[in-house]
C-alpha cells in the first residue's frame, strides 16, 4: 500500500457532518483531507470502495477478550493482538482490553504487558481499563468476591506508575472500596477514572465527580438504579454533565426503551457511549469459556455464570450501533457518534480518534447502506476486508 491515497466513492462522515461526492485522503497512516471528489490531487492512488459509507474507526473502552481469549487467563502481548485482531472486524479500530478482577500478580503482568503492546504498537491497541478489584461486592456482578478489595496507597501508586507505560489507562472503581483523595490523585496522574459496580447514592457519585471520576462504567448494570427518593448511581450519571458513561446496547443488559429514556435525559457535554463489554467470543464459535476458574456458559446471545448471572456480553460493535440505530431509534450519524467520538472524548484523545479531520489517525471503517462492514483500515493500513479470499 502507498503511503498516500484517495478513498472513493462513498459517502463520508466525518464525525460531525456527511460529505457527498468526496474523497478521503490519506498519508503516511494520517487523514490528510477530506476533498471533492473530483479534487483528488494527481499521481494520488485512488481506491474505489463501490459505494456505502466511510466512518471514523470504532473505540471500545471495555473489552475483556475477542478470537478465544481473555485478558485476565493470558495476561500478556499475544492475547492482546489476538484480542484487537479478533475485533477488526467489526469496526473497531481502537480498543482498550479490559482486566477484570484478579490478583495483584495478574494485574501487574497485564499492565506489563500493555506497555510493550504499546512499545511494539500493536495495531488497535489503545491502553488498558482496569475493571477493579476495587469495587462494591453488593454489586459485584461476575467479578470474583473473593478478590474485590479497598484501594490501599501500594495499589494507588501501582496505578500512577502503570499510567506512564500506556498511552490510556482507565480504571472502574467504587466509593465503597476508594477514597475521593485516592480519585483526585489519580486523576491528576492523567489516568481516567469510572465510577461502577457500585450501590452508592447519588450524591456520592456527584462526590466522586468532583474528585475527578468522569466516567460511569456501563450505565443501568451493576450499580444502584433510579428510584423515587434515591436516583443512586443511574441518576448520577445521567444527571451530572461530567460525566460519560458506557452502555452495552445488546438488547439484553439494557431495555431499548431504557436507553431512550436515558439518552433523552442526558446532561452534557458528557455523553452516553457504547461499549461491548465483550468476553473471548467474539470471532468465535465457542459455546463456553472460563473466568477467575468459573465456567461461562454462551447461549442465544447472552454469557452467564451456572446461577444466570450475566458476564459481559457477547456483543461486537457493529451490532452495537445497529442496534442504537434501528432498535432504539437514534440517527445513524448519532449511532456512529457513540461507538467512535463520544468514547475517544471520553479518554482525551478526539484529537486523534473517533474525526476524520487533518492529522487524525487514519482509523476508517467501510460500511455498506445496510450498515454491514465491507473493509477496515488502521492507521492507514487495511486490516480487514469482507471479500477477501482467506489463504488456503
Amino acid at each position: 500500500m502507498t503511503d498516500r491515497f484517495a478513498l472513493t466513492g462513498a459517502r463520508i462522515f466525518d464525525g460531525d457532518d456527511w460529505h457527498d461526492n468526496a474523497a478521503l485522503l490519506v498519508r503516511d497512516s494520517l487523514v490528510e483531507a477530506i476533498v471533492a471528489a473530483g479534487a483528488v490531487p494527481p499521481g494520488v492512488a485512488r481506491i474505489e470502495t463501490g459505494g456505502g459509507m466511510l466512518a471514523p474507526g470504532f473505540v471500545d473502552l471495555q473489552v475483556n477478550g475477542g478470537g478465544g481469549v481473555m485478558l485476565n487467563d493470558h495476561p500478556d502481548v499475544a492475547s492482546i493482538e489476538t484480542i484487537c485482531r479478533a475485533h477488526a472486524p467489526f469496526g473497531t479500530t481502537a480498543l482498550l482490553p479490559t482486566l477484570i478482577t484478579d490478583t495483584s500478580e495478574i494485574t501487574a503482568a497485564a499492565v506489563a504487558a500493555g506497555a510493550e503492546a504499546a512499545r511494539r504498537k500493536v495495531p488497535g491497541f489503545l491502553g488498558l481499563h482496569l475493571e477493579g478489584p476495587h469495587l462494591s461486592i453488593a454489586r459485584k456482578g461476575a467479578h470474583d468476591p473473593a478478590l474485590i478489595r479497598p484501594m490501599l496507597d501500594l495499589d494507588q501508586a501501582m496505578l500512577i506508575v502503570a499510567r506512564k507505560t500506556v498511552p490510556v489507562l482507565l480504571t472502574t472503581v467504587a466509593p465503597e472500596s476508594v477514597e475521593p483523595g485516592q480519585v483526585s490523585a489519580l486523576s491528576k496522574a492523567g489516568i481516567v477514572v469510572s465510577i461502577g459496580h457500585s450501590d452508592t447514592g447519588y450524591a456520592a457519585a456527584r462526590a466522586f465527580a468532583e474528585a475527578g471520576a468522569t466516567v460511569v462504567t456501563h450505565l443501568f448494570n451493576a450499580m444502584s438504579q433510579i428510584g423515587n427518593r434515591e436516583a443512586g448511581l443511574a441518576g448520577a450519571a445521567i444527571d451530572t454533565g461530567t460525566f460519560y458513561a458506557g452502555i452495552i446496547a445488546d438488547g439484553i443488559h439494557v431495555d431499548p426503551a431504557t436507553m431512550a429514556i436515558a439518552l433523552r435525559a442526558k446532561q452534557g457535554p458528557g455523553k452516553i457511549l457504547l461499549v461491548t463489554d465483550a468476553m473471548a467470543t467474539i470471532g468465535t464459535d465457542m459455546t463456553s469459556f472460563t473466568l477467575n476458574g468459573r465456567t461461562i456458559h454462551r447461549k442465544d446471545g447472552r454469557l452467564t455464570l451456572a446461577d444466570g448471572t450475566l458476564a459481559g456480553a457477547d456483543l461486537d460493535m457493529i451490532s452495537a450501533v445497529r442496534f442504537v440505530h434501528r432498535v432504539v431509534g437514534l440517527s445513524l450519524d448519532e449511532a456512529l457518534r457513540m461507538a467512535s467520538l463520544y468514547p475517544a472524548q471520553a479518554i482525551g484523545q478526539s484529537h486523534r480518534l473517533g474525526r476524520f479531520a487533518k492529522g487524525t489517525a487514519a482509523n476508517i471503517v467501510s460500511l455498506s447502506d445496510d450498515v454491514d462492514i465491507k473493509s477496515v483500515w488502521i492507521d492507514g493500513a487495511m486490516v480487514f476486508a469482507a471479500n477477501a479470499i482467506p489463504p488456503a
